[in-house]
């Protein structure tokens, strides 16, 4: 008999609950510690920030499906871990005992890192539905009175799709709504380079998103650096490739989407040996942490070295394929040890990814994410906005019923199809 223990109620967390919950044996006990007994489908968050969902669209309350498949679901939160004692402690001063462990916490946002950023600030994010609504509260102020935007990603994300999608579907609503010529746009980034995505790019992803941001009059800074953030106004630093500031940026705005930086949860921050300085989990290439074996983690709460240096510091992205990926072999290879055998499964790490753009789209497949790559593929077109619609309808589904069964290769050939038929002959 064995206690099976997921920290993490988010997307890797959910379906990392699913799958375990498919290879226990009888008397097994498998149990997730979730922030919140519900459920948000955070890729359609920029699309909540804009009003186009609600969120009673993307919110499922995660108690019945969890009670269905006999996992026991507790909201307290974590308040910290001991692995030594193999001991989480709870946030209501109770703890919990385990055999097995499984992070799957994801980040916390260090807005506090900038002076001025995030809601508490003078920037509104799209990280979770609470900051997505209130995005889209302070953009319905904004459109009685228009002024210019700014909209990106600041040093140490690790995250850079959403912020593209973001601009982009605030550019098709304000056209729609008529305004967009009375608000000059500005994308600010720590890439080096426009579409790098943390990844060094994929296929054409510079080509295709520069030529966007021109076909959009949305102008951009890369190397980019937030100094600070103030009412109405942004300081920027432009880094050269010297890492040497080349120019200091004076942005005014009426409206400002920044992703942060992102860093380790405080439950888990600080053990030495299972995080690195940053608070990310440390693994094998089995999602096994080395100092501690009996413990795992999947998803962005995981550490992954960037892919080069940069002016700026940059963090490689987990897409939900990737995360997935980490979840299938974490689930068998867990099932390995609890037989008495030793971890084989490795995860894929490939990337396939979808960037909304409100009326079309750039998609692209990393196989694996981390060049050099099998598969370095990009396109664009309206069949990328169909297709992300498709993905939130499956993936919905799937969290709804607690299907274990994996879903991103089902859903990559969907939107695949849709590409088919719908490109130019």
């Amino acid at each position: 008999m064995a206690d099976i223990v997921v920290l993490g109620a988010g997307l890797g967390g959910t379906i990392m609950a699913y799958e375990l919950s498919e290879t226990l044996c009888p008397g097994d006990r498998l149990t997730v510690i979730g922030q919140d007994s519900r459920y948000h489908f955070v890729p359609s968050n920029p699309w909540v920030a804009i009003g186009w969902r609600k969120r009673a669209d993307v919110e499922i309350d995660l108690k019945t499906v969890m009670a269905k498949k006999g996992i026991a679901f507790i909201t307290q939160g974590a308040k910290r871990l001991h692995p030594s004692e193999n001991r989480i402690e709870l946030n209501d001063g109770n703890s919990l005992q385990y055999d097995y462990l499984v992070l799957a916490t994801g980040p916390e946002l260090a807005f506090d890192e900038i002076e001025g950023l995030g809601p508490a600030g003078y920037t509104q994010s799209i990280c979770q539905i609470d900051h997505a609504e209130a995005a889209q509260l302070a953009f319905e102020e904004f459109a009685k009175n228009p002024a210019p935007i700014i909209v990106g990603a600041v040093q140490g994300a690790s995250c850079f799709g959403p912020a593209y999608e973001y601009a982009f579907i605030l550019d098709t609503e304000l056209r729609r709504r008529k305004l967009r010529y009375k608000v000059p746009m500005t994308f600010v980034t720590s890439e080096p380079y426009i579409g790098h995505l943390g990844l060094d790019g994929v296929g054409d992803t510079n080509g295709l998103l520069e030529s966007q941001l021109r076909e959009r009059h949305i102008k951009w800074i890369t190397s980019a650096r937030v100094q600070k953030v103030e009412a109405g106004k942004m300081t920027v630093e432009e880094v050269g490739d010297d890492v040497v500031v080349k120019k200091v940026h004076e942005l005014p705005f009426g409206f400002s989407m920044l992703l942060p930086p992102f860093r380790g949860v405080p439950a888990v921050r600080g053990i030495e040996g299972l995080t690195n300085p940053r608070g990310f989990i440390l693994v094998d290439k089995h999602q096994r942490n080395p100092k501690y074996p009996n413990v795992f983690a999947i998803g962005v709460g995981v550490a992954i070295p960037p892919i080069g240096p940069t002016p700026v510091p940059v963090g490689v992205p987990k897409t939900g394929f990737m995360i997935e990926s980490m979840v299938t072999a974490t689930a068998h290879n867990i099932a390995a040890l609890m037989n008495g055998a030793e971890p084989q499964d490795e995860p894929s790490l490939n990337a396939v990814c979808l960037a909304d753009f409100g009326d079309r789209g750039v998609a692209f497949v990393a196989e694996p994410q981390i060049p050099p790559r099998n598969v370095n593929w990009s396109a664009k077109g309206h069949w990328v906005h169909f297709a992300k619609i498709v993905f939130e309808k499956y993936f919905m589904r799937k969290i709804r019923t607690g299907e274990s069964e994996p879903f991103y290769e089902r859903w990559a050939m969907e939107a695949l199809g849709i590409h088919r038929l719908t490109r130019p002959r």
